[in-house]
């Protein structure tokens, strides 16, 4: 698993499991322009990574004719053992490497409302977001707005207030951490168009988990995904469809069903020819086969529309 530095720079290997491909991630990633946080392309994708305060750029690809990712490090000092295994546990968990996707191919194989996205979205996996304060403010960023705005509000806090680096004439940006925010005003927020409740949210949210009353292990402490959804709900300007999206792309909860996701309804409604967009307790309905995999199904419809 482990890399040397005369490897030309490759820090590690992952074992890739059984219904894994990389393509059809990267594919999934590339969806726009805007984004900010990695660099994808054909082969692989690029990321700026802080390991030990140093800001380092590695890149995943697969190792040819094997079932392994490697991760290269382009810029940086080669770290220790404790933020390898940190950085090796991150990329699992982006990438899902660690579930078994034979039961939902088994359902959705047989559901007439997904069998054609998997078969051509096969080994597409949940690209998830790790970093509980970077899902939160995506999910924060996203409400009630078009993916494409979401986007460009995302690409204004990042260059405002993350970390940059410049790397063959590209600009990579790793996302700010929540202390960056503690002396921020909701004023200097509003001005990256944020509206005054997001702004809010996104502060509160950045004070929480600073001081230690948030966190991804804590909400995975907890007896069930829906004990998490609830503490979340807590938090001003946190409600279900951010929760659930949380859950989804933060806690690894296959469960979740974001049924307020307005790109779910759109694609539902295109998928079946309705004239209308489906209702809550209709898209319900609708996923009890999928029981178990509703996150799994909902991020495959997704893919029905672009």
């Amino acid at each position: 698993m482990w890399g040397r530095r005369d490897m030309n720079d490759l820090l590690f290997e992952l074992p890739l499991p059984e219904f894994f491909d990389l393509p059809a991630c990267l594919e999934y990633m590339n969806r726009s322009p805007l984004e900010c946080l990695f660099r994808s392309d054909g082969e692989g994708v690029t990321r700026l990574f802080m390991l030990e305060g140093t800001p380092s750029l590695v890149r995943l690809t697969v190792a040819a004719g094997t079932p392994r990712l490697q991760a290269t490090l382009l810029t940086g000092a080669f770290p220790g053992p404790k933020p390898l295994a940190e950085l090796a546990q991150y990329i699992v968990e982006w990438f899902d490497l660690e579930r078994d996707l034979a039961p939902f191919y088994r359902l959705a194989d047989a559901d007439p409302l997904l069998q054609k996205l998997a078969a051509s979205e096969r080994g597409l996996r949940i690209i998830g977001i790790p970093d509980l304060f970077e899902a939160l403010c995506w999910a924060i960023l996203g409400q009630q707005v078009n993916l494409a705005f979401a986007y460009r509000l995302k690409q204004q806090l990042t260059a405002e207030y993350g970390k940059s680096l410049e790397y063959e004439g590209h600009t990579y940006y790793h996302f700010p951490g929540p202390e960056t925010f503690l002396q921020v005003s909701m004023e200097e927020l509003c001005s990256l168009q944020l509206t005054r409740s997001k702004a809010r949210t996104l502060l509160d949210v950045a004070a929480l988990i600073a001081g230690g009353e948030l966190s991804r292990e804590e909400l995975l402490a907890l007896p069930s995904p829906e004990a998490a959804e609830q503490r979340l709900l807590k938090i001003r300007g946190i409600g279900l469809w951010t929760s659930q999206y949380v859950r989804m792309r933060c806690l690894r909860d296959a469960t979740a069903f974001p049924v307020g996701d307005v790109g779910l309804q759109n694609a539902v409604k295109f998928l079946t020819g309705m004239d209308r967009k489906p209702t809550p307790a209709e898209l319900l309905a609708l996923s009890v086969p999928w029981h178990g995999w509703e996150a799994y199904a909902t991020f495959y419809l997704w893919r029905a529309l672009y």
